[in-house]
């Protein structure tokens, strides 16, 4: 049909039609697909200028092959605490590399290094993260991590706002006072920037067995089976009140295909259970302590709610299914 031998011009023009379709679809949707379904946390701070040149030097000098920040839900990474991360933790809203790039998800791929997830909340200390990149032995004394010292200056009269570390004599590479060129300062910045934003608020962030007996004190045992007021006690921090969950962290309930489902099973299991088979949300909690009541309430009220239209659920449906989960 073409005879691209004698023909060039398609030749180039099928080789470019090609290149542009596989752009689109391998590039172009996933891209918008990710913008789409992610946001940073409410609590998430965006990185400030020297904090985002920080991200271009932590590239650069290849901290990201041996350093991730990413926690996974296993045992190995409870060392260095905080939560199993999110698709959140790596959506920044202000700050992109260029026109073209958005930061990266710097997930790493050796794991030699500790991860790096808060090592801002670990060590917020500046002449800690400086002493540590001119020698990570100083500091560390097992550390297998390269040095990086060509990331400092050795000055015999430094300027008086000078930034000065201080290097025992065994450990220095020059004469002078050693200072930390700029691009060191913005590594730390960047470095110091790494903290998890909570998920939820604080205010929201009440023990949901607390708010439970604040609720049944002041609004009576009536309101405990009002869906709505459970709702809001239990699920609103993650859910959001008008149940459009938080994207990238919490899925939304507004259009749920398991709460359009007639049979009850799938969601009850879930409250009962808890829920961790998608990874591009955050783990949710099982609430068994909840009485079959409660339960049925909360899932009928979200249910019939946000354009669910479904049929309520009974106490008798959360009983057996409990029953079956204890069997």
């Amino acid at each position: 049909m073409f005879n691209f031998h004698k023909n060039h011009s398609r030749l180039i023009t099928t080789i470019f039609l090609v290149f542009f379709g596989l752009s689109i679809f391998i590039a172009v949707i996933p891209a918008y697909k990710i913008q789409k379904d992610n946001a940073p946390l409410p609590a998430a701070e965006p990185m400030t200028e020297e904090e985002i040149a920080g991200l271009s030097v932590f590239i650069s000098e290849g901290c990201v092959a041996c350093h991730t920040q990413q926690v996974r839900n296993i045992e190995m990474d409870k060392v260095w605490g905080g939560r199993p991360s999110i698709p959140s933790d790596y959506y920044y809203s202000k700050q992109r590399m260029d026109v073209w790039r958005q930061s990266p998800s710097l997930l790493g791929s050796e794991r030699t290094g500790p991860d790096l997830t808060s090592v801002g909340q670990r060590q917020p200390s500046d002449q800690w993260h400086l002493i540590h990149l001119y020698n990570p032995r100083i500091v560390v004394e097992e550390s297998i991590m390269p040095a990086y010292p060509w990331l400092f200056d050795h000055e015999e009269n430094p300027p008086e706002n000078a930034t000065v570390i201080d290097i025992p004599e065994d450990y220095r590479r020059g004469k002078g006072k050693v200072v930390p060129t700029k691009k060191a300062k913005q590594l730390v910045a960047y470095l110091k920037s790494l903290k998890q934003a909570p998920i939820v608020t604080e205010a929201a962030f009440i023990p949901a067995r607390e708010r439970r007996v604040t609720n049944s004190e002041s609004a009576g045992s009536e309101a405990l089976l009002d869906g709505s007021v459970l709702y809001q006690n239990n699920c609103v921090a993650c859910h959001q009140t008008n149940g459009q969950g938080l994207p990238g962290a919490f899925p939304p309930l507004d259009g749920s295909k398991i709460l359009a489902e007639e049979d009850p099973e799938i969601p009850i299991r879930i409250v009962l259970q808890g829920y961790d088979a998608r990874p591009e949300y955050a783990q949710m909690p099982e609430f068994s302590w909840l009485s079959d009541e409660e339960i049925a309430a909360i899932l009928t009220h979200v249910r019939s709610n946000w354009g669910n239209i479904t049929s309520s659920i009974d106490a008798e449906d959360v009983e057996d299914i409990r029953k079956q989960i204890g069997e």
